[in-house]
């Protein structure tokens, strides 16, 4: 965006006779709203947020208490150029600190208390692996740019498994890659490729987890509560347990508007909204935590298969025209896009003391840094993955308690200690494969186990953003020819920026704003590090890990006595 492109905008004419209905309460109908009201001067009491559920956030959740158990399904990492997250969080009020926004205070959390992690990777029961480098070979640098410099079109729907060699599969990058970001071999090579041109700038510090920033609590605490705070504030409509069904459309061959909305709330009572083309309609086409599912300690969680809501709205409308997309390309096998995690409500010192053999940092110093990331578990028949985040991650959280998240890519193998699949076995099973894996022998687990509350998760479509797909099997933010119909969130196309990020659901909402009420007024710009000849040479570094480069003596030779000496 740039300074230049940081104006307060004119308020649209007509504005005031315009409604908004944002169909789902996760973070990029948030963010829709938030910028209705700041860049489109729209009155709150005008803008309704529907959801069939009785909680906004959607994915960036959090809850619970040390009694019960605290439950967050996942986490999102973030970084310093997250532009549209940090410019719409520089406008919301802290909830701690009143005079000062999220933004202030995240900023200098992560400033005074820089990420890195002392231990990313163990193996044979705790062992800590050297994280130094990527451990890639010639070939593997090789096929990694050609990647970097081939076209979506070129890659299609292309998986990580057919572009790569099986050697690649193998390497160190490939499992810091695949734990950090969720991906499969199954998975989508251009969204790699995206991932790749988004973070390259952060390639140096990657097995080291440096470069990211977190929240001082969960991302629902942290990030959604005082956003919520902020439009309850400004009179927006919170409308729970109402599930969209349809959406009817006036469809020709140069426009399409949405003439209304079928609902049915709290599961019984059906209801129409007309609308008109002043009437505008935001639908966040798509859900990674559609159908998720809650077990227990002594109960394991269900794979629900039906077809959530969610997905079956998206359905019903994609037949309405082609550029609204194409949701079986992304939540039609849910065994590869599903995963489980589990979070561990752990009372005591023992199970702190554990984590600080791993971490070299006790979890019980205050809004500190703990295991800086994930640590995974190379040799884990389900590829198990835990973290520490900055305790307490609830405002509630007793000072003697600690949360801990782990989760893993194969909830359908067999465990390593507990000889069952992920999927069917309960909290109690899934920490006491954590604790194998951390050394502890079965006669000591119960004194863990006794100080701790486990809750698994189990969400069938997690990763399907992820999934092969080619062009126009996401629509557009606003398709060619819309009128009032926008899509948001992680199923929307945006050219050049990746899904699973927060900052990908507030782009699409910034994009969905600005679009529908043509406002003269630019998102801001995904950060270039892919044309950056530093960030380049800083990557190839990297990935030769100290190893020569292809012609540097050369390059040095020219680069002598210039300004571009130190280039290399």
């Amino acid at each position: 965006m740039g300074k230049y492109q940081n104006i307060n905008t004119l308020k649209p004419e007509g504005i005031e006779n315009k409604k908004a209905y944002l169909i789902g309460a996760g973070i990029a109908s948030l963010a829709a709203a938030h910028y209705l009201i700041r860049d489109g001067h729209m009155k709150g009491k005008n803008i309704t947020i529907i959801d069939e559920t009785n909680v906004s956030g959607g994915a960036m959740d959090g809850c619970g208490n040390a009694e019960d158990g605290y439950v967050a399904r996942g986490g999102r990492e973030m970084e310093e150029h997250y532009d549209c997250t940090w410019d719409l969080f520089s406008k919301i009020p802290s909830i701690e600190e009143p005079d000062r926004t999220v933004l202030d205070e995240f900023r200098e959390l992560n400033l005074n208390d820089p990420n890195y992690s002392k231990c990313r990777v163990i193996e044979n029961r705790g062992e800590k692996l050297n994280f130094d480098s990527l451990g890639l070979d010639e070939i593997h640098v090789k096929q990694l740019t050609k990647l970097f410099l081939a076209t979506e079109e070129t890659l299609g729907a292309a998986t990580v498994k057919q572009f790569f060699d099986d050697s690649f599969l193998e390497t160190d990058m490939w499992l810091y890659w695949r734990t950090m970001f969720a991906f499969e071999t199954w998975h989508s090579v251009v969204e790699m490729k995206r991932y790749m041109h988004r973070f390259m700038h952060l390639m140096p510090g990657m097995s080291k987890m440096e470069g990211l920033v977190f929240t001082k609590y969960n991302q629902y605490d942290s990030m959604i509560l005082p956003l919520k705070k902020w439009l309850e504030s400004n009179n927006v409509v919170f409308d729970y347990n109402t599930k969209v069904i349809d959406l009817d459309m006036d469809i020709d061959e140069e426009k399409k508007t949405v003439t209304g909305i079928h609902l049915i709330r709290n599961n019984s009572e059906k209801e129409y909204i007309k609308t008109d083309k002043n009437d505008l309609v935001f639908f966040t086409n798509g859900s990674m935590t559609e159908n998720s599912t809650l077990g227990s300690m002594y109960k394991a969680p269900k794979l629900d298969r039906s077809e959530g809501g969610c997905w079956g709205l998206w359905k019903n409308i994609a037949k309405k025209d082609k550029s609204f997309g194409n949701p079986e390309a992304f939540c039609s096998d849910i065994d590869k896009t599903k995963w489980e995690s589990y979070t561990i409500t752990a009372k005591g010192s023992k199970m702190a003391k554990l984590i600080e053999n791993y971490a070299g940092r006790s979890p019980f110093d205050i809004s500190k840094t703990v295991t800086g990331g994930i640590i995974s578990i190379k040799d884990s028949n389900w590829l198990l993955s835990f973290t520490v985040n900055r305790q307490p991650q609830f405002k509630n959280q007793p000072k003697d308690v600690i949360v801990i998240w782990a989760y893993a890519l194969f909830p359908d193998n067999e465990g390593d200690f507990i000889k069952k699949k992920m999927s069917d076995c309960t909290g109690e099973e899934l920490l006491k494969e954590l604790l194998y894996h951390l050394g502890i022998d079965e006669k000591n687990m119960k004194e863990y186990i006794d100080e701790s509350i486990v809750i698994p998760a189990m969400m069938p479509y997690i990763t399907s953003q992820f999934m092969p797909r080619v062009k126009g099997d996401r629509p557009s933010v606003v398709p060619n020819g819309s009128v009032n119909l926008a899509f948001l969130g992680q199923f929307a196309e945006i050219e050049n920026d990746c899904v699973f990020t927060v900052e990908y659901s507030i782009r699409s909402a910034i994009i969905a704003v600005y679009t529908l009420l043509d406002l003269d007024k630019n998102p801001p710009e995904i950060y270039p590090s892919q044309y950056d000849i530093r960030v380049i040479m800083n990557a190839t570094k990297t990935m030769y890990s100290g190893r020569k480069l292809p012609a540097e003596s050369i390059i040095k030779k020219l680069l002598f006595n210039t300004s571009l000496e130190g280039l290399i």
